[in-house]
């Protein structure tokens, strides 16, 4: 313990912010406002851990299952437009070229 600069005493020399810090801490209010923080960031992490999972669930989902649809009925697209192509030039008759979906 430092002596007190004005007198000698035996308190320990704290500065007014540090005395006025420590109460704070120690009252009732702010250690249940801490506690609400923790378990407000521990239930933030468990759902941003469980919205990853669920988002990569939909991602690989999305790449499996939809991207190979697109892919063949953009083929199928283009297949129906060259057939409609190579039936203008071989000069098939406009009733016999399928109408566009």
């Amino acid at each position: 313990m430092a002596l007190n600069r004005r007198g000698g005493g035996a308190e320990p020399d704290e500065g007014v912010v540090a005395r006025v810090s420590s109460s704070i801490q120690q009252s009732p209010i702010f250690q249940k406002g801490r506690e609400a923080a923790s378990a407000t960031a521990a239930c933030g992490l468990k759902l941003l851990r469980s919205t990853g999972k669920a988002a990569w669930i939909a991602g690989t989902t999305f790449l499996v299952l939809v991207v190979p649809l697109i892919i063949e009925m953009d083929r199928e697209q283009q297949m129906n437009e060259l057939e409609m192509q190579q039936a203008s030039l071989l000069g098939a008759p406009s009733s016999m070229m399928p109408q566009p979906k």
